[in-house]
């Protein structure tokens, strides 16, 4: 006879992990395989963070639209910008609160290193934001979503002071 109350357990655990990895409004990647909407990443808009892809790139070079070719999540193929308020190799992203709400971060698991596909030239690296999550960088500028991006492809958080990120 089958069991529920194990399968039960298990899912409450797994909900409750995933609820710690988010932080407070920090998010990941949109996701088809972590750093995006759904595992190990969350899709801008969604409840869950941005973070890489199991075993792929955290980041890839990607012709999009009219914007040619950008930097996009290595698992929901989800355009990343740059907020141009963010400094240089400061170690830190001005973009909280609300901000963060509306650009979600780029982020990796504790631990995690940030891997670029091909035709990434720049460096990747983290820095970690004020509730201790590990935001992914591109050439020393943090890396974040749109929450109205819904697809690959979608370039709509393109606004004073965000960009596109060329590789």
């Amino acid at each position: 006879m089958f069991r529920r109350a194990p399968l039960l357990v298990t899912f409450v655990a797994a909900v409750v992990g995933a609820a710690a990895c988010t932080g407070s409004g920090a998010t990941t990647a949109p996701a088809p395989a972590t750093v995006a909407p759904a595992p190990a990443t969350a899709a801008p808009g969604s409840a869950a963070a941005p973070s890489a892809a199991a075993g792929g790139a955290t980041v890839n070079a990607q012709s999009v639209g009219s914007a040619g070719t950008i930097l996009v999540d290595g698992a929901s193929g989800m355009t990343l910008y740059n907020f141009t308020k963010d400094t240089k190799d400061s170690g830190k992203s001005v973009c909280s609160g609300g901000c963060l709400e509306t650009w979600p971060a780029l982020t990796v698991a504790a631990g995690g290193t940030p891997t670029g596909g091909d035709g990434v030239t720049g460096t990747l690296a983290t820095i970690t934001r004020d509730d201790g999550t590990l935001q992914v960088t591109y050439n020393g500028l943090p890396l974040y979503f749109f929450k109205n991006d819904k697809a690959p492809g979608d370039l709509n958080g393109v606004y004073e002071n965000w960009v596109t990120v060329k590789p």
